[in-house]
């Protein structure tokens, strides 16, 4: 990573699509290869990535385990009507990330599922964007209008039209081109011609979009279960994490792996 902090961004403006369980595994694997790592929840009210983070100090703090722990920050929106901190929460937010990037390798934006201020700012400071989705023709909406008795793409979305703003916004400020990324998340077992038909409209979507697929997470309960101690499947070699590794644990490392692989790979 560069001396100035690589900054990734975890967005869909759809809820429900694992981004602060992505956010988190991220930091950790990179925290575990020595990194300096940052993490900032745009998504303070709801604050899911807050909320794993304090249930890993707790963890620390009960078995003296002393996993490793990003820096992070919460911000919370405030109420649409109030312009005159709106602004002054957007300034701050720069200067958050101004900072943060004289000091770390890395910083992680965990973003809201919904589209706000706090959403809108936070693209801007992408140099990677990773977009998880779930495994269903209904999620690539997002994109674009798609007639699927033709398995044909229709015009951009609004999602799509936002992340072309965001890339014209990139270019304007001379940064390098935005590595955007797209990830199958809650991924199933089972084949289908659904499943067929979705990933051969992923691949015609990123065409004509301009994002790379890179591989996917499955839907597992053992994400769920470890949230709850603040935990990764990356901890489980840890005396203190006393959960025994299964092979769903290996296959899941496997998926961060490539996953953080693909970050530095444009």
């Amino acid at each position: 990573m560069n001396k100035k902090a690589h900054i990734i961004v975890i967005g869909n403006e759809k809820g429900g699509t694992g981004k602060s369980t992505i956010s988190m595994h991220l930091a950790v694997k990179f925290l575990q290869e020595d990194y300096k790592i940052a993490t900032i929840d745009l998504d303070g009210r709801q604050g899911t990535l807050s909320k794993y983070i304090s249930n890993r100090e707790k963890f620390n703090l009960e078995k003296d385990a002393q996993l490793q722990i990003p820096e992070h920050y919460k911000l919370t929106p405030i109420n649409f009507r109030d312009t005159e901190n709106i602004h002054k929460q957007i300034s701050e937010l720069k200067s958050l990330v101004s900072e943060l990037s004289n000091k770390f390798d890395a910083i992680i934006i965990d973003t809201a599922g919904s589209n706000n201020y706090l959403f809108a700012e936070g693209y801007k400071f992408a140099d990677t964007l990773i977009t998880p989705i779930n495994e269903s023709l209904i999620d690539l909406d997002i994109f674009a209008d798609i007639d699927l008795d033709k398995k044909e793409i229709g015009k951009m979305n609004h999602f799509s039209e936002f992340i072309w703003d965001i890339k014209k916004n990139i270019a304007l400020q001379r940064k390098p081109f935005l590595n955007w990324i797209v990830v199958k998340n809650r991924v199933s077992h089972i084949n289908s011609k659904n499943k067929d038909l979705f990933n051969f409209l992923l691949l015609k979507l990123a065409k004509k979009i301009g994002f790379r697929p890179a591989g996917s997470v499955r839907e597992r309960v053992i994400y769920r279960e470890l949230f709850l101690q603040g935990l990764t499947v990356l901890d489980m070699r840890n005396e203190k994490v006393k959960l025994k590794m299964s092979i769903s644990h290996i296959a899941a490392k496997r998926e961060i792996k490539a996953l953080a692989e693909a970050i530095s790979t444009k």
